[in-house]
């Protein structure tokens, strides 16, 4: 299926020259002057390797048909997780190089979307956002107000990111699994 450069999204599956590829990345940039381009960062699947592709914004590129199906994880075993489909049942075995950083938001009982091509998990797309719990940050100061000045939190999943300093340790908060990014304290 053909579609244009400026329509790829992380998580698509290209094909180019045969070889097929899952989206890292795509960015689009609209200069003041010249041509507006899509700057593509992609890894091959047969073996892995990563390679960045810059495309005009109304370029073809060709998308491969795969099959989006929910998934729920399991568990991890060794460098490979593995998730059951939703409609049959079924085990499926993912590669760590697949699911890549996001693996650190994986929670057991987790729905994924995974993309399948061919009966092999070729991409992941995880919820776009998870609840977890503050393990650690430091102790709101006296008299510290609400500013713009977030600080340092380690999160259940042993992830980083910042916080408003009215978040404690022990407080469960939303973050984006696209960045790590803290929304709002979690409701309940």
């Amino acid at each position: 299926m053909r579609v244009i450069a400026s329509s790829v999204r992380k998580g698509n599956v290209l094909e180019v020259e045969g070889q097929l590829y899952t989206v890292i990345s795509a960015e689009s940039f609209f200069p003041g002057k010249g041509t507006p381009t899509t700057q593509i960062d992609m890894r091959r699947i047969s073996d892995g390797v990563k390679t960045s592709q810059r495309y005009k914004t109304t370029e073809q590129v060709e998308r491969a048909f795969v099959e989006d199906r929910d998934h729920s994880y399991l568990y991890q075993e060794g460098d490979r997780y593995i998730f059951m489909n939703q409609e049959n049942y079924d085990q499926v075995e993912v590669p760590s190089d697949v699911i890549g950083d996001q693996a650190i938001y994986l929670i057991e009982g987790m729905v994924v979307q995974l993309s399948m091509f061919e009966g092999n998990a070729v991409a992941i797309t995880l919820p776009q956002r998870v609840v977890l719990e503050v393990v650690e940050t430091e102790p709101t100061t006296k008299g510290q107000t609400a500013s713009s000045s977030y600080k340092p939190a380690i999160l259940s999943n042993g992830a980083r990111t910042t916080v408003p300093p009215h978040i404690e340790t022990g407080t469960k908060i939303v973050v984006m699994t696209a960045d790590g990014s803290y929304v709002e304290r979690a409701k309940g």
